[in-house]
């Protein structure tokens, strides 16, 4: 489902657009040319690659499940300062 509306309607009722994302992306147009795309946080993150958050997962409900790998910390002698 493609859906579009124009920038005018988008500024009129924002929660209009935001339900109509739930279910695919939203075309806003300006005098009449797409301009902008509104989609859901969700889609974006599948569209886009990225991976979720330490701090999303730790959000989520079941943060006894989650697993943190964290590098090996290393401690290097301070530097010499060049004043």
């Amino acid at each position: 489902m493609d859906t579009s509306i124009t920038s005018r309607d988008f500024n009129r009722d924002v929660s209009a657009a935001k339900r109509a994302a739930e279910h695919g992306p939203v075309t806003i147009t300006d005098h009449g040319r797409p301009s902008h795309v509104l989609m859901t946080a969700e889609e974006f993150d599948r569209l886009s690659g990225q991976r979720e958050s330490v701090g999303d997962r730790l959000w989520s409900r079941n943060t006894q499940e989650v697993e943190l790998e964290l590098l090996e910390r290393r401690m290097e002698p301070p530097r010499e300062l060049d004043l």
